[in-house]
Parts: C-alpha cells; structure tokens; sequence
C-alpha cells in the first residue's frame, strides 16, 4: 500500500469499463463481496453486515428487478446505504434504552444484549503488511464523517461515477465531489505514513 492515496485517484480518473450485468443473479455476484466490506465497515458486525446485505439484495429484486440493468447499481447502493443506517440507529436506540432501564427483556423473554461498540484497537504486530494496511485504511474510513465515507466507498471502491453516486446517496453530483475531496484530504492526511 505504498501509494494507495495515490492508486485511488488514478482509478476515480478513469472511466468504469465494466460489461453489463446479464442478469440479476450475475449483478448480484458481482458485487456481493464489496457490498460486504461496505456494511461491515460502516456497521462494525459481521452478521449484522450479512443481514443489510441480504436485505438490499432481496429489496433490490423484488421491488426493482423489472428495471434495466444500468440502473441496478445505484439502486442497489441506495438501498444498502439505507439499509446500514436504519440499522446503526436501531442499534443506537437499542443501547440507550438498554442504558436507561439497566438491562431489561425483549419481547420473548430473553435478556436483551448489551451493544458494545466495535474494537478498532490495533491488530497484533505480527500480522502481515498487506492486512495491517488494510486495517489502517478501514479504520481511516471509519473516522470519516458519514456522508464522506459513503461517497468515498461508492466513488472509489464499488467505481460508480459522479451521477450515479448522487442517485445513490440523494444529493446533487456537487454535494458528491465536495464530500469526495473531503475525504481524500483526510485518508491522505490519515495514511501518510503508507506513502
């Protein structure tokens, strides 16, 4: 990761020259994996990512599987960035109802669990280069402000360009370029050390 500040401005230059998906199933391959990541970053809980994953894929299909397939991506990374913050604020008040009432049951009985936020300690230092670069770039992400760190992973890692972004997020293709240089300005800052 010598110069990964660097790698991701020369891929936001150029142009995405991936084919269109053939089908729904094949979309949804493609881009299963960074889907992953995305939830996993932004909420901190592997099955909690696994479940906004599921279900922007499943909405995707039912309510917008007749569209054509250009439009699946900004319409599927709309639907998982709803779909992580709805659950980031269920998670939120959960903790502070949890925090009032000391403890408490839900509604079959069981004890409630507490919602500790995720560990973003550093890793072990035996670990490898590749994974400790990784971790520092997820963890540079993380300390972004909401609305950077969603342009930043639509833009660069899933490679959707400036309208497309836009569509996803709800905002103009201004307010994405403005969020997308905050945000390179801050992993540049953030990773200097990585150059």
């Amino acid at each position: 990761m010598n110069s990964v500040v660097s790698t991701l401005d020369a891929e936001l230059l150029t142009e995405d020259t991936r084919a269109v998906p053939a089908s729904m199933n094949e979309f949804l391959a493609q881009v299963e994996r960074r889907a992953f990541r995305m939830a996993e970053l932004n909420l901190g809980h592997r099955e909690d990512a696994l479940d906004a994953v599921q279900d922007a894929m499943l909405r995707l299909v039912r309510n917008y599987g007749d569209k054509p397939a250009q439009e699946w991506t900004p319409l599927f990374w709309g639907i998982l960035r709803r779909r992580i913050v709805d659950l980031q604020r269920r998670r939120k008040v959960r903790s502070i109802v949890v925090g009032w009432l000391g403890g408490g049951r839900d509604d079959d009985g069981d004890e409630m669990p507490s919602w500790d936020p995720a560990d973003t300690g550093p890793g072990p230092l035996d670990r490898l280069q590749d994974a400790q670069s990784y971790a520092d770039m997820a963890a540079a992400v993380k300390k972004l402000p909401q609305r950077q760190r969603e342009a930043f992973m639509l833009r660069v890692l899933e490679g959707l360009d400036v309208a497309e972004t836009a569509r996803a997020m709800g905002c103009s293709e201004g307010s994405v370029k403005t969020h997308l240089s905050r945000a390179m300005h801050s992993l540049r800052d953030q990773l200097e050390e990585w150059r």
